[in-house]
């Protein structure tokens, strides 16, 4: 009769498969751990290049490389073009600093009637009337809520004064709301147009 050690000691001699798969299993169940850890802590590229080389690492790798170049090339072709862009508007002598200006009137009558003459004074190139606005402001101490339309007005910068003054003349309200922006940037074109609609 053989004891239970002896026996074990048999079956490693009889089957001596059963050491070797027992390992392969061990490591294959260890291979994912470690490829896992790998790509988490140096990327996938950087794992290309400390792993046993393989032909899936070998197609999978140059292809990620080749791919991460282009999305950097594109991304650097696309900031290198709104910068030349921005160059050629600050340089182009057709373009003067513009403005957008804000004026709130009571009303569409009364808006459309005050476009209509910042346009013929050649104040401004462009007015917009937006519908539908409603104003809560302070006046006089109460605090007042009233339907509002807003003019927004393209011009120069150096219109601004003109242009204040014009809508103080032919404003409905005692104080009339002129509140101007800059123009940082935009379409050249329109811009240039912007400049050949108003007066110098």
């Amino acid at each position: 009769m053989l004891d239970v050690k002896s026996k074990s000691l048999l079956v490693h001699r009889a089957h001596p498969c059963l050491e070797r798969r027992t390992s392969s299993a061990t490591i294959r169940r260890r291979i994912p751990l470690l490829g896992a850890f790998c790509v988490l802590g140096l990327g996938f590229p950087s794992l290309c290049s400390i792993l046993p080389s393989s032909s899936y690492l070998k197609t999978s790798c140059p292809q990620s490389s080749h791919f991460v170049h282009i999305e950097r090339s594109k991304f650097s072709t696309q900031s290198a073009d709104k910068t030349v862009q921005a160059v050629k508007m600050e340089g182009n002598s057709n373009i003067v600093p513009s403005i957008v200006v804000y004026v709130t009137v009571p009303n569409r009558e009364a808006g459309r009637k005050l476009a209509g003459s910042i346009v013929k004074e050649k104040l401004a190139a462009c007015v917009n009337i937006v519908p539908g606005l409603e104003s809560v402001y302070l006046w006089e101490g109460k605090i007042n809520s009233d339907p509002e339309e807003m003019l927004i007005i393209k011009t120069r910068q150096s219109l601004l004064e003109a242009l204040t003054e014009h809508v103080k003349a032919n404003h409905e309200y005692d104080v009339p709301e002129v509140i101007a922006l800059p123009i940082t940037g935009g379409s050249p074109q329109y811009l240039e147009w912007l400049k050949n609609s108003t007066r110098d």
